[in-house]
């Protein structure tokens, strides 16, 4: 789609130079005759940014208006229209512990009220309601993300910094990353896998907006920005990352039929756990202080006061590790779990649970 114009572009660049460079060694008829081609390449060249700009446009007017600006308490964040009966998807993180908000949809000067369906952290993601569903509402049509490639044309809308109606261009950079949010109280939030990360810009307000590509199909939700290592305030400009509309699609679907989250298609260990420190103050493992009757790490023979140090493959130092190994498995997969036991090293099978 997006390529195919840029193949049409770069044939007639490549024309232009080859016309250019004949010129310079031709005779007078020859030269007369290149200056008629590349007159006829030039005029081609901005047809096809012309074609590509269109393509832009017609995704921002098709989809911009499926997207709101949701006010919860004091913080703005943005959401994605997702049926024509009012509901809206966006993150768990705008809406926090909110249960009810305050809506501006496009085309309306006023907010309206909504109300909290179900928040999902573990995903974050939730969906609101509209009190009242006004007329022209506009549903977003989401696309198949598995199908996204790195490369492609997308557009970030939302309310970055409370500027409504906001869009960023870029590409996608990458996909099936996992990556761990950070809390509000300092510690480590959702753990997501399979996000798409995107060099559109994504600043404050855009998380729960649209990542769109130029087809106007809804490929993710915005969540979050990278950050150096200076934190929250160091943030790492041109890398963004946006949960796949898959998952916001089973996420949804689950929450509208079910008013919750049925099945969360996470793997778990049905523990409860800390990450602990060598003698070096390194992060070490992660020590279990909870294990849930009948889950998966009880039936491996896992205690509390037991240190796990490996999941299959993986080496398991932190609390975040552990939800990354965790996010690349399905509930049901059978894997190697390692862990030390007063001082000894045992390895059992584990059969994963579902969060």
């Amino acid at each position: 789609m997006d390529f195919s114009r840029f193949r049409r572009a770069a044939l007639v660049c490549s024309l232009v130079l080859v016309t250019g460079c004949s010129a310079s060694a031709a005779g007078g008829g020859e030269r007369s005759a290149e200056r008629r081609a590349g007159t006829t390449a030039q005029a081609a060249a901005p047809r096809a940014a012309s074609d590509l700009q269109d393509d832009y446009q017609k995704a921002i007017r098709d989809v911009l208006p499926s997207v709101v600006q949701i006010q919860a308490g004091n913080d703005l964040g943005s959401g994605v229209v997702y049926d024509d009966e009012g509901h809206i998807v966006t993150n768990a993180h705008v809406v926090g512990r909110e249960r009810t908000f305050r809506v501006t949809t496009a085309g309306s000067e006023q907010p309206q009220g909504a109300r909290l369906v179900y928040s999902y952290p573990q995903q974050d993601l939730a969906v609101i309601r509209l009190d009242r569903v006004p007329d022209g509402l506009k549903a977003a049509s989401f696309g198949d993300s598995a199908k996204v490639e790195v490369g492609r044309i997308v557009l970030a809308m939302g309310s970055p910094l409370g500027l409504s109606s906001s869009v960023t261009q870029g590409i996608v950079s990458a996909t099936g990353r996992t990556v761990s949010e950070g809390g509000t109280d300092g510690g480590t939030g959702a753990t997501i896998a399979n996000m798409i990360q995107t060099s559109a810009a994504i600043n404050p307000g855009n998380s729960g907006g649209a990542l769109v590509d130029l087809d106007s199909k809804v490929i993710g939700i915005p969540t979050l920005a990278a950050t150096g290592s200076g934190g929250a305030d160091s943030q790492a400009p041109g890398i963004g990352f946006a949960i796949p509309a898959s998952m916001v699609r089973t996420v949804a679907d689950q929450i509208i039929e079910d008013g919750r989250v049925t099945d969360s298609g996470r793997a778990a260990l049905d523990i409860t756990g800390r990450t602990i420190v060598d003698d070096r103050f390194r992060p070490a493992g992660v020590a279990v202080v909870e294990v849930e009757d009948g889950g998966a790490a009880a039936d491996a023979g896992v205690r509390p006061g037991d240190v796990i140090t490996r999941l299959g493959d993986d080496d398991i130092t932190t609390i975040t590790s552990l939800a990354e190994a965790l996010a690349a498995r399905r509930p049901g997969d059978r894997t190697k779990l390692t862990f030390t036991r007063d001082g000894d090293e045992r390895t059992v099978e584990v059969t994963l649970g579902e969060q």
